[in-house]
């Protein structure tokens, strides 16, 4: 697939993944990309996934037929990205390895080589020239491991982003950019939003029209759009003024207050109300949902003289992620030692500029006259 010019994809679908990264569900597959920039030299950026590795091959021969590439750039080195390089090397003898010093060193402990005769170490504000396309280094550690580099091509104003601006699923796959992004982005690299912000302001100098991210696609329509989502994502605030409830139940009374509430809450005309049973939905779509709305509900009971488990794990995923700017209710059940409520709060007492939104709702086994004013005052300040 042509790109631009002298720009071409040739990156592969995978329809056979059930989990990326064994724990993110991807009902729409995964891309892993890599790319050919053709000039008086020849670049490859990156490899694949393993399971890949002939078809990938096969997509570069396709491109340069029999010439040989001249350098094959590594911007990240997680497997999914490297490690097919072996092979890479093998195919193409000549081919010089370009990447970060950081880079080398792990690429030797995944795969017991690390090029020293063929590699060249590039770093901040280094640059190769291929012909009229100059590639241009960009150091970003920890966007979202430490060796990662970006590369910016100055003639087709193009940055090859790494792991930074893709989406789960497919590149052949129609939907949206920004729910799955924004996914993605929670899930894998949310955790690093001072340095994502350090990157922004690094790119920021570049005439960016096109971003070609190592999963998804290629974005080259509302390039500011998709950089003022990556700046709100790494400022971890809030998109929408909306309410997200997060629950758990386990006869029924949890999930019976967390129905009136929404209720209480369409009717009080609050701006959106998502609702996820932790116990039935995705994990990662829940964070994700309690990332992108400014007032967040937990609802869940009293289990073990602890909180029930998955919505333990939720708050966990949470506070992983550096979760802060927002607003929080708790609601508790518990049918002789209601405790939920004080151990969640106690779990996010370290999560900056979280507010705790009164009053505090506690369920004695089911709803009674009381719980249902307490629900109607709860509903009107969190619609505020």
């Amino acid at each position: 697939m042509k790109i631009t010019n002298d720009i071409y994809y040739i990156g592969v679908n995978d329809y056979t993944i059930d989990l990326f990264e064994g724990q993110y569900v991807v009902p729409n597959g995964m891309a892993y990309n890599s790319y050919i920039i053709y000039d008086k030299k020849i670049a490859v950026m990156d490899t694949v996934d393993a399971k890949f590795t002939l078809d990938w091959l096969s997509n570069i021969k396709k491109v340069i037929n029999d010439k040989s590439p001249d350098y094959l750039i590594v911007q990240h080195v997680e497997p999914d990205h490297s490690a097919s390089i072996n092979d890479f090397m093998k195919a193409y003898p000549e081919t010089k390895i370009v990447s970060s010093a950081k880079a080398f060193n792990i690429i030797k402990n995944f795969f017991g080589e690390d090029y020293i005769n063929r590699r060249v170490i590039v770093k901040e504000g280094d640059r190769i020239e291929l012909g009229k396309h100059i590639m241009n280094f960009v150091s970003a550690p920890m966007v979202h491991w430490p060796e990662v580099i970006l590369t910016y091509d100055n003639y087709d104003k193009a940055l090859f982003s790494a792991d930074s601006f893709g989406k789960f699923g497919a590149i052949d796959i129609d939907e949206p950019w920004t729910p799955e992004a924004r996914r993605y982005y929670i899930g894998i690299v949310g955790k690093y939003g001072a340095q994502v912000q350090t990157l922004l302001k690094k790119i920021s100098k570049l005439n960016i029209e096109k971003i070609c991210p190592l999963h998804g696609p290629v974005l080259s329509e509302n390039i500011n759009e998709h950089i003022s989502s990556y700046n709100t994502w790494s400022l971890y605030e809030p998109e929408s003024k909306g309410v997200f409830i997060a629950y758990t139940s386990v006869y029924g009374d949890t999930k019976r207050v967390v129905d009136m509430l929404a209720e209480k809450l369409k009717a009080n005309k609050c701006e959106e109300v998502t609702i996820n049973d932790l116990a039935r939905c995705d994990l990662s779509s829940a964070i994700a949902n309690a990332f992108k709305n400014e007032k967040i509900v937990l609802a869940t009971t009293t289990y073990n003289a602890d909180i029930f488990p998955f919505m333990k794990t939720f708050i966990n995923g949470l506070i992983e992620r550096n979760f802060q700017k927002r607003k929080v209710a708790l609601i508790e059940n518990g049918s002789w030692a209601p405790q939920a409520a004080k151990i969640m709060k106690n779990m996010l007492a370290n999560s900056k500029n979280v507010i705790l939104v009164d009053p505090v709702i506690t369920i004695d086994s089911s709803i009674k006259e009381e719980n249902e004013k307490q629900i109607e005052i709860l509903a009107k300040e969190l619609c505020k």
